[in-house]
């Protein structure tokens, strides 16, 4: 059974990456974002119209994986739209948004959320992205986010949740006065404790790029990639 990780295990599994593997950050991020659309894409295809996707980015690392799958989703003939309340001045972002942007990503106002007075201001889109909280999270939810990740608590929009649903403690899970309930969560590299806390339909692992070496270090036993797949299904509860 595939490991999963608690939250010292993360961080240093993406320090040797880094340090031992020599993987860079916008090297990982590309590769964690493009394996996020893959998996989403197959788990929601494209049906008509329905094809507008929210992406909600956070500053962090997992918001730079936001970003990178928002362009690969427009790539794959979705229309994504980017929700990015606190951005950062690191030039790796800059970067990344403005891929989007060249892309004709729309970019919403800062304010779209916050100033929101129409409940149902995410029944447009056909997806929320979750991309504003990743395993370096400890809680309480702070602002800008607690607008939002309240709204993600109360939608019946599908929300798919990259390696953390946010708010959730890494390796407890849900809050307990009840947190956001993914109905997808693509873990990436290996899964985290947390995980074990989902009950929605599709979990993905995305990391084609763990060296043998670390797998047999950390004892991950991943799970074997078929053909030239990026991502691998763990549960399917459509089946």
């Amino acid at each position: 059974m595939v490991k999963y990780l608690n939250q010292s295990e993360a961080i240093n599994i993406d320090k040797d990456l880094f340090e031992r593997y020599k993987f860079s950050v916008d090297q990982l991020m590309e590769l964690a974002g493009q394996s996020c659309a893959i998996a989403i894409a197959k788990s929601y295809p494209l049906l008509g119209n329905s094809n507008k996707v929210l992406v909600c980015c956070g500053p962090g690392n997992n918001g730079g994986d936001g970003l990178v799958c928002a362009r690969h989703l427009k790539h794959f003939g979705y229309s994504p739209e980017i929700y990015y309340p606190k951005r950062t001045s690191n030039l790796l972002y800059e970067r990344l948004l403005h891929q989007c942007v060249e892309n004709d990503i729309p970019i919403l106002k800062n304010q779209y959320i916050e100033k929101a007075t129409d409940p149902t201001i995410l029944q447009k889109y056909s997806i929320v992205i979750d991309a504003l909280l990743g395993f370096s999270f400890k809680p309480p939810v702070r602002e800008p986010f607690v607008c939002i990740i309240n709204m993600l608590k109360n939608t019946t929009i599908p929300i798919c949740s990259i390696d953390i649903p946010s708010g959730w403690d890494v390796e407890n899970g849900p809050p307990e006065e009840g947190g956001i309930k993914p109905q997808m969560l693509i873990s990436l590299t290996a899964p985290k404790m947390c995980a074990s806390k989902f009950e929605g339909r599709f979990h993905y692992l995305g990391g084609r790029f763990v060296p043998e070496k670390l797998e047999l270090q950390y004892n991950l036993n991943l799970p074997k990639y078929i053909g030239t797949d990026l991502v691998v299904k763990l549960q399917d509860n459509t089946e």
